[in-house]
């Protein structure tokens, strides 16, 4: 399994990035959970998408900024991220949670383990 994300890059405060998430070597339902980690932070969970039926989920702090989308068809999952603040800058994750089984608010809990991840790309918004 290999997820691959792409999209990250500096942009002014209450500008507009799109995170792709490419992922390869899977098949079956998932969940793609996109998180994100600062300098001197703990890894946090943004937005969640089920494969199977297209449910998402968001974390409080980017609801009504950010859109999280599934390309079944290409595989591939986005996280359009608008009105972008200095807090949200960090490192951003995608990752692969195999068979979706709990509800997507339970997989950010602390603990609660995806099965997959990619690489990361960064993400920095500037003041």
């Amino acid at each position: 399994v290999q997820l691959v994300e792409s999209g990250g890059g500096l942009v002014q405060a209450g500008g507009s990035l799109r995170l792709s998430c490419a992922v390869s070597g899977f098949s079956g339902d998932y969940a793609i959970g996109w998180f994100r980690q600062a300098p001197g932070k703990e890894r946090e969970g943004v937005s969640a998408i089920r494969r199977s039926n297209g449910r998402t989920y968001y974390v409080d702090s980017v609801k009504g900024r950010f859109t999280i989308s599934s390309d079944n068809a290409k595989n591939t999952v986005y996280l359009q991220m608008n009105s972008l603040k200095p807090e949200d800058t960090g490192l951003y994750f995608c990752a692969l949670d195999v068979g979706a089984i709990y509800g997507l608010g339970y997989s950010f809990r602390p603990g609660y383990e995806y099965d997959h991840w990619g690489q990361g790309t960064q993400v920095t918004v500037s003041s």
